[in-house]
């Protein structure tokens, strides 16, 4: 299992995988579709502001986990917010740990103080790998997203860094 930051190379795979999860599930609340370009764009703007978009690879397959200012403005400076991804097949193998690892350790370097998730209230699992690796839920707010045509809950999770 090899976890490194992302490459040119991986953004036609990433896109892929992440907009299978986007149309088929309740991962995300969004249904807006990535392409390489916007990849690109939101790697090279992350990387500008000294954060990092990591992934792992397996035999053939991908996962990520990146990460950005938890809201906008100084005052939130030292507050980040995460995403990470992987398809089944990394599952349960350590390869969120991994990725979590590095972004924890790359967040803590430049200054962040706490990591939030934003979890969908249907990712029972997402919820669970998130405490065992030492988030807390910090708020549960029913029904913020809407998707498939149903209300969807937003578990918000934080964990310190320093």
């Amino acid at each position: 299992m090899i976890v490194r930051p992302a490459e040119a190379e991986d953004l036609l795979q990433v896109a892929d995988f992440w907009n299978r999860i986007i149309r088929e599930t309740t991962i995300t609340f969004t249904t807006v579709l990535k392409t390489e370009a916007d990849l690109a764009a939101m790697i090279a703007a992350r990387r500008a502001a000294g954060r990092e978009f990591f992934v792992v690879r397996e035999g053939g397959a991908i996962g990520f986990a990146t990460y950005d200012q938890f809201r906008a403005g100084p005052g939130y400076a030292h507050a980040m917010e995460h995403t990470i991804l992987l398809p089944p097949e990394l599952r349960g193998r350590g390869a969120g740990r991994a990725l979590m690892d590095r972004v924890e350790a790359h967040a803590r370097a430049g200054g962040a103080h706490t990591l939030f998730a934003g979890v969908s209230g249907e990712n029972a699992g997402g919820i669970a790998f998130h405490a065992r690796i030492g988030f807390d839920v910090s708020a549960r707010y029913p029904e913020a997203g809407r998707k498939f045509g149903r209300w969807l809950d937003l578990v918000l999770m934080m964990k310190k860094l320093g």
